[in-house]
Order: structure tokens, then sequence, then C-alpha cells
């Protein structure tokens, strides 16, 4: 019987780790930047994707993992940005983690 408790509890964490896990996936938001607000570790870049979607983009150094992989954006860019997407009341903002493309 406490073998079974055990067990029981081990799925039970199990299934919670990979579910919260599983939430932060990374999404990709394509888009032109419309405009940019510098910031103490970094800046927002304001991106409209094609379908009229706007997302606050915050992109940082230690986000991006390293200066290697950090690139200053300029209003009028075609970007591509992976990252974690999460939503205010009226905003869609992202913690970018990569910076797949500038055009």
């Amino acid at each position: 019987m406490k073998n079974l408790k055990r067990v029981s509890f081990l799925i039970v964490l199990m299934t919670f780790v990979i579910s919260c896990a599983s939430m932060k996936k990374d999404n990709t938001v394509t888009g032109k930047v419309d405009s940019i607000e510098f910031g103490k570790d970094g800046y927002t870049a304001k991106v409209t994707t094609d379908k009229k979607e706007v997302y606050f983009a915050v992109i940082s150094i230690v986000n991006v993992g390293g200066p290697q992989n950090y690139k200053k954006l300029k209003t009028g860019d075609e970007v591509s940005l992976k990252g974690e997407i999460w939503k205010t009341e009226t905003e869609k903002h992202m913690t970018v983690r990569e910076i797949v493309s500038v055009k």
C-alpha cells in the first residue's frame, strides 16, 4: 500500500512537470518592426505581422543567449523571432529567445 502511494505521487508529479514544461513552448512571430523603445538591459520592438497582430518583443543579451546572438533591430526591418508569448488584457508580448532572421 505504501509503495502504491509513492508510485501514484510520482505519476502525478511527473504529469505536472511535463504540463508546465509544455506551456513554455517557443513560438515564432514574423513581421515588420514599427518602433523600438530602449530600456536598461535591451529594448522592446513593436512588431506587426501580416495579419495585423501587434507584439511587443522584449530583446536582451541575456535572453538570446549572449552577445554573439544579439542584434539591434531598426524600424522598418522585416524580422522573424522565436520566444515565449504572454498576454496582458490588451497586448501581446514576447520574450525573445532567438532572432531567426532580419531583412
